[in-house]
């Protein structure tokens, strides 16, 4: 296990090459899952677990680790799975998503893979709304599914995407409306709520699903003779996507001439000082973590000033 974990927060070089790491788990069964090494913290074997009355039916319990109380979810259980049973059988992966520190309950960690996130695919199309999956991969013949983590965490304490009413009063008279704010995100449930926060403040949208698809559709309106600053008001990017990564959709946009002075914001539940050195690197103009309604609708205002 310490093999594993030796090098966990040492991923920094990969920014803008298009990698990742996946840190490889089993729930139930031979399924293999996939977790971003840059999310995780630790793993190790799950201490003693304190019940709390009222809980959601997926969390465990707490658990008091290098004194911090978190809660430990069960994955197989967030998934719509049977439970993983007895938790002295099982690990535990801290993870940080969405500022929180959280504590996911898996049966077994495998190891960690090198990856390409052109190496990443969306989940089939067959799989639903109901689908916990945000991609899948192959890793030698053997398909590695990744969670929406986002969807779970939703699914057990809601998030507040309401914008409050100062910050939408200052925006909505000011939004062109001859401009969208393109939007990429692999998980639904991240992609409703920055389309409903940006639209609370008056602004119009365009939604992609990763950052391959929304570089093409950029290329798609400069291949028909628009100018994207007329077109595009900013682009908000998740981190973490399938097929092409929001730091190489960065990369990319500031390498073409057509597209290199967009606006972009980065919007991530990856977290931590290492992520503002990275955002430099690969040329974004702002950077925030999820999710903040007020925080995004600033971010957004922030970009308007600049265009005035």
């Amino acid at each position: 296990m310490s093999s594993i974990l030796d090098s966990v927060n040492q991923r920094t070089q990969m920014v803008g090459q298009n990698r990742l790491e996946l840190l490889l788990f089993k729930l139930r069964g031979k399924q293999v899952y996939g977790i971003n090494v840059f999310k995780v913290r630790e793993v190790l074997q799950c201490p003693e677990l304190t019940e709390l009355p009222q809980r959601n039916p997926v969390v465990r319990g707490v658990a008091h680790i290098r004194g911090i109380t978190i809660s430990v979810i069960d994955l197989s259980l967030a998934v719509g799975g049977p439970s993983l049973g007895d938790v002295k059988n099982c690990f535990v992966v801290i993870a940080e998503y969405n500022r929180k520190v959280q504590g996911f309950l898996v049966r077994s960690v495998e190891r960690i893979v090198n990856m390409n996130w052109s190496d990443i695919h969306p989940p089939p199309k067959g799989s639903g709304k109901s689908s916990y999956l945000t991609a899948v991969t192959d890793i030698d013949g053997e398909i590695v599914e990744i969670i929406d983590v986002e969807k779970i965490l939703a699914e057990i304490t809601p998030n507040n995407a309401q914008v409050s009413q100062e910050i939408v009063e200052e925006n909505i008279n000011r939004a062109p409306q001859d401009k969208v704010v393109l939007i990429a995100d692999d998980s639904a449930v991240a992609r409703g709520q920055i389309k409903r926060t940006i639209e609370q403040i008056g602004y119009k949208t365009k939604v992609c699903k990763d950052g391959k698809e929304a570089y093409e559709w950029l290329n798609s309106i400069v291949d028909e003779g628009k100018n994207i600053d007329d077109e595009v008001l900013l682009l908000i990017s998740d981190i973490e996507m399938p097929e092409m990564d929001g730091y190489t959709l960065t990369a990319e946009i500031r390498a073409n001439p057509k597209l290199s002075h967009m606006w972009v914001l980065l919007h991530t539940s990856l977290s931590g000082v290492f992520n503002e050195a990275m955002v430099q690197k690969v040329g974004a103009n702002d950077f925030i973590p999820k999710f903040n309604p007020d925080e995004l609708a600033q971010a957004v205002q922030k970009r308007m000033e600049i265009e005035d």
